[in-house]
């Protein structure tokens, strides 16, 4: 009969091997990786400021990775739907995601009982661009700048609205600290994204909206949309918010990410990809002719700023008393 010790020996043994078979098998995924089509979730609605990211980011990924890569729009729950159902796939980098800065922070900050958590169920590939923010009204609104609004919504309380997307989300609490540093209260009306947020401010059913600039210069372009205030500067004569919201400060982002326990060999493949996707000269005319502030990293970057951003924006949440 074996002793203890023997069998303790021959036990480590064992795991030792099976470790080694683990790692060769995984290096070997990793050098035929892809050699099937990608998943990519995208956690809002067709139309949208990400959506429109994703799928610029797409056509090219087909092409650098010689597999197909689906676009599946996921929206719910200010993307913590998607996120769901993004951690519960395999680690295998065949399922990839578009965060944004309310999957990845925002919803980190406002929601304390998350089934996900960005930091622990995730892994990053790469930033990919910053999102400019403006506020929109309709053509029939009677104001025309900030202080319109304002005068406007002080002498009517509680009867004016503002539409955004989904609750919780970029949009909403873009609208939020709007509201908060130029002093005046609305009531916020969500929607399932972005482009029916905006339909309601054209049509005048909705007073305002805040939301990014690729979702809007369709609107804009067709005199349907009026910015009244940029939080960057991106179009000619429109105010800019620190001239005229002061406190109001920009935010958004958009990165790619995958599951936890992608071996890193894949991760850097895909970021190594999604570099050399940014730094084309059709793709950055795409991206910055609706002002994407364009801003590729390595996975350790894009860790250190989502650290940073969560506990920028837990100040924020806290600050505004949004719930």
């Amino acid at each position: 009969m074996m002793n203890r010790r023997a069998f303790k020996s021959a036990l480590l043994s064992i795991v030792f091997a099976l470790s080694g078979l683990a790692a060769t098998s995984a290096a070997e995924d990793s050098a035929k990786y892809p050699s099937q089509p990608l998943r990519f979730v995208v956690p809002f609605s067709p139309g949208g400021t990400t959506d429109y990211v994703a799928r610029v980011i797409q056509a090219k990924l087909q092409e650098t990775l010689g597999q197909s890569v689906v676009v599946e729009n996921r929206p719910g729950a200010a993307g913590n739907v998607a996120m769901e159902i993004v951690a519960k796939t395999a680690p295998d980098g065949y399922t990839i995601m578009l965060g944004d800065v309310g999957t990845m922070t925002i919803n980190a900050a406002l929601y304390p009982d998350l089934k996900v958590k960005p930091l622990v169920d995730f892994q990053p590939i790469s930033v990919i661009t910053h999102t400019p923010s403006l506020l929109v009204v309709g053509p029939t609104f009677p104001p025309k700048s900030v202080k319109e609004l304002v005068e406007f919504a002080n002498a009517r309380p509680g009867k004016v609205f503002n539409a955004t997307g989904v609750v919780g989300g970029a949009d909403h609490l873009t609208a939020e600290r709007f509201k908060h540093f130029a002093g005046i209260k609305a009531k916020h009306v969500s929607f399932k994204g972005s482009v029916e947020a905006l339909i309601e401010a054209a049509a005048g059913r909705a007073h305002f909206s805040s939301t990014g600039l690729a979702a809007a210069m369709p609107l804009i372009q067709d005199g349907k949309l009026i910015p009244l205030v940029q939080l960057v500067p991106m179009l000619r004569n429109v105010p800019v918010a620190a001239d005229v919201v002061p406190g109001w400060k920009p935010m958004g982002a958009q990165s790619i990410v995958v599951r936890s326990g992608v071996p890193m060999a894949i991760r850097q493949k895909l970021s190594k990809e999604v570099g050399r996707i940014l730094a084309m000269a059709d793709v950055r005319e795409r991206l910055t002719s609706v002002s994407f502030q364009i801003t590729p990293s390595t996975p350790e970057e894009h860790d250190k700023k989502l650290l940073a951003d969560i506990a920028a924006f837990a100040a924020i949440v806290k600050e505004i008393g949004l719930q």
